[in-house]
């Protein structure tokens, strides 16, 4: 159900995206249209069957999450609160309630929550079988 919905989110986002929504009658307000990730570089996309899924993130107030990275394109859209990114040599950045971005690919990152409310975020993972949408780092 998870992929499906997945899927069916990420048809919406790139009709919204491509303009294409509002030209079939659905209202839409463009999120996103990008090349590249929260650090400026291109995306890549992995080879092999591919494979969508999606799920929402929460982070309660004064946690983080484990560092780690991402082998796959991820697309994030913060439904709550605020995020801040920590990619060690490559700063940090904060993210808001309706920001929407591409996350980095294999930069280690944490993301933290140093807000008093719940941080909730919609993450899209645009992959392929066989790959990790995650990978902890130690």
């Amino acid at each position: 159900m998870r992929t499906v919905f997945g899927a069916a989110l990420l048809a919406c986002l790139t009709l919204a995206t491509a303009g294409r929504a509002e030209n079939l009658g659905y209202p839409a307000q463009d999120l996103l249209s990008t090349q590249a990730d929260v650090l400026g570089r291109g995306i890549t996309y992995p080879s092999g069957p591919a494979k969508v899924s999606s799920a929402i993130v929460t982070i309660k107030p004064g946690e983080s999450g484990q560092l780690h990275r991402h082998q796959i394109p991820m697309y994030a859209y913060v439904l709550q609160g605020e995020i801040t990114v920590d990619y060690g040599p490559h700063g940090t950045r904060t993210f808001r309630k309706g920001d929407a971005l591409v996350e980095a690919q294999e930069v280690p990152h944490r993301g933290m929550n140093k807000g008093s409310e719940p941080v909730a975020l919609l993450v899209v993972y645009i992959g392929a079988e066989g790959v990790a949408s995650v990978v902890p780092v130690e």
